[in-house]
């Protein structure tokens, strides 16, 4: 049999355990669900890069995890989205930011990449070219949830933010998404899509649409998706940072990873998703949890939310 992994994840934070079991259940059955999806599609011989692309479509459809449907609230009372994905073949990529009416913005990130010249498109023109391309338009009542409303009416006026993944927020739907896979072609590919923070202002933007720090995947050595403080992320490259490891030090990718969770990042900031050329896996966190699951060829697989 040809070797495949997949990872997927759905954010990392302050996730206590005492989450009331209903809601546990809720998270676990999605999960479980999308990476059994991602691992038919892999099973199938589907390309890495059509993989994490449509298992990142389920994420977006799903009101649990804060992308697509789910996507937190804006200082505005808007919502604003973010994508980004990577082939591992030849190291091309397209994101796109401040998405509000797309349904799929990990499918125009991946549209960016494949019909454009650019590899990163914002806002009103992201959905021009969108438009262009025949995407049909959702209006913001799509991406209405009563608990991102709940939410936003807390930190509503003040100069608040927080990721949605914070103890406060723990019953409402959780985090940026990603996945990253093998496929059985060797070929990696990763993908991140995000609602961003709650409340934001003036168009912030984190890690999740930059290539290097939120996405990142070269068939030589690795695929990465990052879950957390985006500003962290960012100033730290942490995406290529973990392939940096693999290529310049030749670590294994358990040792790159935890080098850049549990060394490089402060405490409580995030977590990752890796895979390497040859299949194996990690998914560190330094936040009491992660929304995780892992699936192979050689039978593993599980989702998790706390060790």
């Amino acid at each position: 049999m040809k070797k495949y992994t997949i990872a997927i994840h759905g954010g990392a934070g302050a996730i206590p355990k005492i989450i009331p079991e209903d809601q546990k259940k809720l998270y676990f059955a999605a999960l479980e669900k999308i990476l059994k999806y991602g691992e038919n599609l892999l099973k199938k011989g589907k390309p890495a890069l059509r993989v994490v692309e449509l298992v990142v479509n389920k994420f977006e459809d799903c009101p649990l995890f804060n992308c697509g449907k789910g996507s937190v609230f804006t200082f505005a009372g808007d919502h604003s989205m973010d994508a980004s994905i990577m082939d591992g073949r030849n190291r091309e990529c397209g994101a796109v930011t401040g998405i509000k009416r797309i349904q799929y913005p990990i499918s125009l990130a991946k549209d960016v990449m494949t019909t454009s010249k650019y590899v990163f498109l914002n806002g009103k023109g992201a959905e021009e070219f969108a438009k262009e391309l025949g995407y049909k338009f959702k209006n913001q009542k799509y991406f209405f949830t009563e608990k991102r409303y709940e939410q936003w009416k807390r930190v509503q006026g003040s100069d608040s933010t927080s990721l949605d993944h914070n103890a406060e927020f723990a019953a409402a739907p959780k985090g940026t998404v990603g996945a990253v896979a093998l496929d059985i072609h060797g070929d990696l590919a990763a993908a991140t899509s995000t609602g961003g923070m709650t409340n934001k202002k003036w168009d912030r933007i984190g890690d999740s649409p930059i290539i290097g720090a939120g996405t990142f995947a070269d068939n030589s050595t690795c695929a990465v998706s990052s879950t957390g403080e985006g500003e962290e992320f960012i100033k730290n490259v942490v995406a290529f940072e973990v392939h940096a490891l693999l290529k310049y030090k030749n670590v294994s990718l358990k040792e790159a990873t935890d080098e850049v969770i549990f060394k490089i990042l402060k405490k409580g900031i995030g977590g990752l998703i890796a895979v390497d050329k040859i299949g194996n896996f990690a998914l560190p966190y330094n936040t009491l949890g992660m929304y995780r699951g892992v699936a192979t060829s050689k039978g593993v697989f599980e989702v998790k939310i706390w060790e």
